[in-house]
């Protein structure tokens, strides 16, 4: 019978836009759900990973939900047994006692440091080499999710599919009141940092002849929204129409809700690492925005992972779809939103199927969670 020393122990500072915790958060209920054995995760800002999944008591210094331990991480740090297995999410920065503490068990635990996913090629050649600690008897090793096999593999749930197959579309849009989709709408989802490009695109909407009902979650792109309708701030609830442009504000979503909202819908307006990988998953057509960088270096990532998803696309929907992508994340090349809009609307069909067999092509590169598994077992023998 197991002691009371967890398997794994997952550390996620909490710095910005709720990405760190919500991949951190899949990744412990994945291994949880896997079998890989008790999990402990360490958050420092509880407060943002309640917005993420309510059920978090903000005030709690210990709890537990769906199976994983949830623990406060104070500064300074209190003692703590560590797992056998230890994940530092994102170079985060372990507690230099909690290091102490590894270092003087006998083996010392595996020590992985959960990189950013990213599509591009160097990433294999990076995935999972060693680097010593200067000090300590310690050697910590550099964890790469990504697309392919030789990669650390995408966040996946093993009820991923049971739940998506049960999903009820029209249940969902009943609960929301949202109105009945017509004839040719087209329903989008818009999950977003502020964006220059935005405006243009809304003008595309409006102006277009398709109706289009575009549904965003309440967050950081609101103020722009309502700067563009000329009006007060908007809150969740708020519809407002102009021209073939219906915008809806949803209440912001926990995760599982979250990928309601991508099956629903047929097009998914993406930021970031996990709401990118969610809308693969989901099979519907997508649009991803990079996190912005200084003097552009996310639009490398942006192309890498463009050639990735587009490959077995045909023309012009590839095309299409690199336009459309390029102009939601500013590139040079990239030309004006409503001729990209146009094409991607006369290819969405072409689209549509792509989306809907892509995530056959993701499972190959299989689950981050086994793969986790899997290269911890094998330091451990």
């Amino acid at each position: 019978m197991r002691g009371m020393r967890p398997d794994w122990d997952i550390f996620c500072n909490v710095i910005d836009n709720y990405g760190d915790i919500g991949i951190a958060w899949r990744l412990a209920r994945a291994l949880k759900q896997a079998d890989a054995g008790t999990v402990r995760l360490w958050v420092d800002d509880l407060y943002a990973f309640r917005r993420i999944w309510p059920e978090i008591d903000p005030h709690a210094d210990r709890q537990h939900s769906a199976g994983v331990e949830i623990r406060a991480w104070h500064t300074p740090f209190a003692p703590a047994e560590p797992a056998r297995r230890v994940i530092e999410a994102f170079g985060c920065a372990l507690p230099e006692n909690y290091l102490e503490a590894m270092a003087a068990q006998t083996p010392p635990p595996v020590w992985v440091n959960l990189e950013y996913l990213s599509a591009e090629s160097w990433v294999a050649t990076h995935h999972g080499l060693p680097s010593p600690h200067p000090r300590l008897p310690l050697t910590r090793f550099f964890f790469f999710p990504g697309y392919t096999p030789d990669t650390g593999g995408l966040p996946m749930e093993r009820d991923y599919a049971t739940r998506r197959a049960a999903f009820d579309a029209e249940a969902w849009r009943r609960a929301l009141a949202l109105p009945p989709a017509g004839a040719g709408d087209i329903r989008v989802s818009l999950f977003a940092y502020e964006n220059p490009a935005l405006p243009a695109l809304l003008d595309a909407w409006a102006g277009g002849g398709e109706p289009v009902t575009c549904l965003v979650p309440e967050g950081r792109v609101l103020p722009q929204l309502a700067g563009w309708l000329g009006t007060s701030p908007l809150a969740p609830g708020a519809q407002h129409v102009r021209g073939s442009l219906r915008l809806v504000v949803l209440p912001f979503t926990d995760q599982d809700r979250y990928d309601h909202l991508l099956w629903a819908c047929d097009l998914n307006f993406v930021r970031g690492e996990d709401s990118c990988v969610r809308a693969q998953w989901a099979g519907r057509p997508m649009v991803w925005q990079a996190y912005p960088q200084d003097a552009g270096a996310h639009w490398q990532k942006l192309e890498a992972l463009l050639a990735l998803y587009g490959r077995d696309l045909p023309m012009p929907a590839s095309e299409a779809v690199a336009d459309l992508w390029r102009v939601w994340n500013g590139t040079p090349e990239a030309p004006s939103a409503g001729r990209a809009w146009s094409a991607w609307r006369a290819a969405r069909p072409a689209i549509e199927a792509h989306a809907a067999v892509w995530p056959v092509t993701l499972a190959k590169a299989g689950t981050l969670a086994d793969a986790l598994a899997d290269f911890a077992e094998s330091r451990l023998k």
